[in-house]
């Protein structure tokens, strides 16, 4: 079984490694370009894929020039009367599952593992109804002003934005607040949300929060939580529509490179954060929103 593990982990890594070397991280894929708006890849039951799967099928969209959203397995698609074309290529993705197995004193335990399996997007095949072959929406143009739905995304996870003339976007952990310039300095708002976005998906690791500060104390650590933040913050602007911001990223590329090649579960447990970075902000978001309804 952990020959196994090993194996996916080389597997994906080693394709991220290369893109990243070319100078295309997966996470950037769904904005280097063509009219449309970025896909945020799903299963073929609707239901969005999460953490490391994200990552991977974005890269081989991009690759393969897929703008569908939707993936199946080839039973899946048969199951829907449809058919995987002759000579298509898979994609991998990643399933997490447990397995129980007895331990030397004779206790029943589950044990974890990762398996590949494989699957293809709805551009590779024929029949499917047609609203799996729906291409997504024309990015929108959110113009120069501020978007009262962004800000109240943001502003549902109770950390001060506090805004200033100073040309800089941070978050300050002493202080727990979020310092940004005035969205009219921004070339354009969704540059502005994608800043944010980054400097909101800091702020979920405060010890109120997700806690996860006390895992990056060095210097290699703290590259680790700045890849972290750009993975969350493109997973929400392909949600929500904005433009994520990579600038902050280029002295972090050299220091994630050679995290990843020396452990191979690095990239995984970056997309795990990530996931878990957007889920709280959507989740307090969500929860803002239900408690207005029932004032």
């Amino acid at each position: 079984m952990a020959k196994s593990q090993f194996n996916v982990s080389e597997l994906v890594t080693s394709s991220i490694i290369k893109a990243m070397e070319d100078g295309t991280p997966p996470w950037r894929k769904p904005w280097t370009g063509g009219n449309t708006g970025p896909a945020f890849p799903k299963r073929s039951n609707g239901e969005p894929y999460r953490g490391i799967n994200v990552l991977m099928l974005w890269l081989a969209a991009d690759e393969r020039g897929y703008t569908s959203a939707s993936w199946f397995t080839y039973k899946q698609a048969l199951d829907l009367g449809a058919q995987v074309r002759k000579g298509e290529k898979s994609s991998n993705v990643v399933k997490y599952g447990t397995v129980e197995k007895e331990d030397e004193s004779g206790n029943e335990k589950l044990i974890p593992y990762t398996r590949a399996y494989r699957v293809f997007n709805a551009d590779q095949i024929d029949g499917l109804p047609e609203h799996f072959y729906r291409k997504p929406e024309p990015a929108r143009d959110m113009g120069t002003e501020a978007n009262a739905e962004l800000d109240a995304l943001f502003a549902a996870m109770g950390v001060p934005v506090v805004t200033t003339s100073e040309a800089r976007a941070y978050y300050s952990v002493t202080k727990d607040s979020i310092h940004m310039p005035p969205v009219e300095t921004f070339l354009s708002a969704s540059d502005y949300y994608g800043t944010l976005a980054h400097e909101g998906a800091h702020a979920t690791g405060h010890k109120s929060r997700l806690d996860r500060f006390e895992k990056f104390q060095s210097k290699k650590q703290y590259a680790f939580e700045e890849l972290i933040a750009e993975i969350a913050a493109s997973m929400m602007a392909v949600e929500f529509g904005f433009k994520p911001d990579f600038a902050q990223s280029a002295a972090y590329v050299e220091g994630w490179l050679k995290a990843l090649g020396e452990d191979d579960r690095a990239i995984f447990r970056a997309a795990s954060e990530a996931q878990q970075a957007v889920d709280f902000i959507k989740a307090a978001f969500a929860k803002k929103q239900t408690e207005q309804e029932a004032a």
